[in-house]
């Protein structure tokens, strides 16, 4: 019996001890899920809580340069709530440099562990967009406004263009679905000849870089080679058509009437003449 109470108490007395408390709580549950994305040179950083993190958490990041040995606190995401994606594109000034983040979560009273991101490459890892696109026909040809995105990742003696290698152009007829793929240099103007006029075609544009081997193709941009009569214009011309073929009858009835008149009256004069004749 006494054996028992010994063992109680001592159970207690570890239980309340300080370091105790120490080995149970000492850090939060650390994130999870941490990745850097990109598109067009703009970067940022995601991540999830890790399980069973309390509600009211926040969540600090800092990002690290393979050149350096030292980690930089981002100011902009030092008190993070969960869900919240942090811009890194000012972090990452050198387009050719590495990169790499990690996040921590923290209360008033306690931190995790830090999560890192793998490894990061502003130019090879983003993800390059379309130009803007603007379509327009050109009797049996259409022609192809194309402008560069702007963007704020990119040093400041770089611009989206350079990276363009060049354009991907997939070409389809409306009508019955005919399609043809163009790759082409890059051009703020492009041509596309050799189409039916008066026909709608829908183009997709898309780019090939020098560096990333990722891209996202625009959506259909579709217009006519030459525009089509409006329908108002159809019924005109239809009604001319008939205003036409209604004088045509006439005229050629009143022609026809004409040559009868004319019969009629020679006729007429030859009897008139052979009656004379005889009565001589």
């Amino acid at each position: 019996m006494r054996l028992w109470v010994l063992l109680l108490l001592l159970y207690f007395h570890l239980g309340n001890a300080p370091w105790t408390e120490a080995v149970v709580g000492i850090s939060l549950p650390a994130p999870s899920n941490v990745s850097i994305s990109s598109f067009n040179m703009e970067h940022s950083i995601s991540f999830l809580p890790g399980p069973r993190t309390p509600s009211g958490t926040l969540f600090t990041i800092q990002v690290i340069c393979h050149r350096k040995k030292s980690w930089t606190p981002v100011r902009s995401c030092v008190d993070l709530t969960a869900g919240q994606v942090c811009n890194l594109t000012r972090e990452f000034k050198d387009p050719y440099s590495h990169y790499k983040a990690r996040v921590q979560a923290f209360t008033p009273t306690q931190t995790s562990s830090w999560t890192e991101s793998g490894w990061f490459q502003p130019l090879s890892d983003t993800v390059l967009g379309p130009p803007h696109v603007s379509v327009s026909g050109c009797g049996n040809c259409l022609i192809l406004q194309l402008r560069v995105p702007e963007t704020r990742g990119l040093h400041q003696d770089l611009q989206l263009m350079d990276l363009y290698r060049g354009v991907i152009f997939h070409v389809q007829r409306t009508r019955d679905g005919a399609q043809f793929r163009l790759n082409l240099p890059y051009s703020e103007e492009t041509v596309i000849t050799y189409l039916q006029p008066g026909v709608e075609y829908c183009v997709t544009v898309s780019v090939r870089t020098l560096f990333s081997s990722s891209s996202v193709s625009s959506k259909p941009y579709c217009a006519f080679t030459s525009p089509p009569p409006p329908r108002s214009s159809l019924h005109v011309v239809f009604g001319l058509l008939g205003a036409f073929c209604m004088l045509g009858f006439l005229l050629f009835g009143l022609v026809v009437y004409r040559h009868q008149l004319s019969s009629e009256f020679l006729r007429q004069c030859r009897s008139r003449t052979l009656s004379y004749t005889d009565t001589q």
